[in-house]
């Protein structure tokens, strides 16, 4: 994607087949630093050439962000369809029936967790080359911006007070603003920008550390709209980390996230609360109406063909997303921060046991039941019984909300094939052993031990 016959000369990576210029999350980054990661895990070598030359075009693309899907120069990211098909009350890459425009809550976070993701991979550069400290410094900066943007009071902020939850903000031409109140993945994905910052990352790079200090004095209001960090706020070991979403509303999230009467599903999390099955979200413009309902299944509308829905199924590479943020969290918490999983059932967990939970139930959508039978496979008596078939496992592209069975695409190994990955972690690394070694212990190898991850 990042080679010169599709990246774009403005930095736009192309979206998917039938339009280039649609615009998906921007994971690039985090893929690069994740790929490199793991090849230092199994190899004991670190290919500083793939990464200078991956971030050498990643800069590309986030200017391109910075530069066209923030309309208004004020660190609130729009960006459209971003993989989430027909999850909002209005088509994301249309023009809205209101006018205005919308500043998306997902967009917002993406773009966050890219900031960090560049910074974290000008950190490992500047150990080869120390010019890159002062591009690392520029992405921490554009975190911190985003966030005191994002996480701002009143009612053009994206946090709603009342409800514990981030939604989309529509601008309307007459400059008034209006939060969508769709309790969707949209207001889970800023937990996903976080990153844990370790010691020997710090040391790497001291006048980032001593700028940021010294700007934050200046200017308390960012470090108001951040999660605390620094050195007063040190976590276990000594670790730093970089979040959007502050304790206070990290509790009040996961009490949605985790509760099953929401978000959490027996086989995994759901793109949209259960809520909205008896309280759809409604709201009139121009004589029309448009809803949200809660559809388990398969899609009521026509957005983007109809094929596809993200109003109430379980969809793979969002939940394993959510995973990576509650194991970040918990590097840096340990077991001082826990929470009730499910919500309501006075069960306790930390926030490991709350991420392994989440992967035993996407694992269990594969696995027989007490009756012998696969949930993925539903009602389909051939797959279920026939020995010629039962046991060949397809990777569907989404799952039904609350039985778990497969739909849409039955190919989707590019994403469904993910679970394969945290039935691999989950079996391999011990919750201790994981907050004492840190990041690298999440990647496979005998040399994972001895390299930053």
């Amino acid at each position: 994607m990042l080679q010169t016959f599709f990246l774009h000369p403005t930095g736009q990576i192309p979206a998917y087949e039938w339009n280039f210029s649609d615009v998906n999350p921007p994971v690039h980054a985090w893929a690069s630093i994740f790929l490199y990661r793991t090849e230092q895990a199994l190899r004991g070598t670190s290919d500083f050439k793939f990464l200078e030359r991956s971030f050498a075009k990643l800069m590309l693309n986030f200017s391109w962000w910075v530069n066209r899907k923030d309309r208004f120069g004020n660190n609130l990211f729009e960006g459209g369809f971003l993989g989430l098909d027909n999850i909002g009350v209005f088509d994301r890459s249309a023009p809205l029936p209101t006018g205005g425009t919308l500043e998306q809550a997902d967009g917002t976070a993406w773009v966050s967790l890219f900031a960090q993701n560049m910074l974290e991979i000008a950190v490992e550069l500047a150990s080869h080359n120390i010019d890159y400290e002062d591009i690392a410094l520029k992405f921490a900066e554009h975190f911190l911006w985003i966030a005191r943007a994002m996480n701002q009071a009143g009612p053009q902020g994206m946090w709603d007070e009342a409800d514990g939850f981030y939604y989309d903000v529509l601008r309307l031409p007459d400059g008034s603003t209006q939060r969508l109140k769709v309790r969707s993945m949209v207001g889970l994905l800023p937990l996903c920008a976080t990153t844990v910052i370790e010691p020997w990352q710090r040391e790497r790079v001291p006048k980032v550390s001593k700028t940021l200090g010294e700007r934050l004095r200046r200017m308390p209001e960012l470090a108001n709209s951040i999660h605390p960090t620094g050195p007063a706020h040190l976590g276990y070991a000594q670790r730093g980390i970089a979040a959007l979403v502050k304790p206070e509303r990290l509790r009040r999230i996961l009490s949605r996230m985790l509760d099953e009467s929401e978000f959490l599903g027996s086989y995994g999390v759901r793109a949209l609360s259960r809520y909205h099955n008896e309280h759809p979200y409604v709201i009139q413009t121009q004589g029309q109406e448009y809803r949200v309902n809660y559809l388990p299944a398969e899609s009521n509308t026509g957005m983007f063909g109809g094929n596809s829905n993200w109003r109430g199924p379980i969809w793979m590479p969002v939940n394993a997303l959510l995973i990576r943020a509650l194991m970040s969290f918990y590097l840096f918490y340990g077991d001082s921060f826990k929470v009730e999983c499910p919500t309501g059932s006075g069960k306790m967990m930390n926030l490991f046991e709350v991420a392994r939970e989440i992967a035993s139930r996407l694992a269990r959508i594969f696995l027989r039941d007490e009756s012998g039978r696969r949930p993925v496979y539903g009602d389909t008596e051939k797959f279920q019984t026939d020995p010629n078939w039962r046991d060949y496992i397809l990777f569907y592209e989404y799952f039904h909300g609350d039985n778990g069975a497969g739909l849409g695409a039955s190919h989707q190994t590019g994403w469904t094939g993910l679970v394969a990955k945290l039935i691999e972690l989950f079996g391999r690394i011990d919750e201790h052993e994981f907050l004492e070694g840190g990041k690298s212990r999440a990647f496979a190898g005998d040399a994972a031990a001895a390299v930053g991850g």
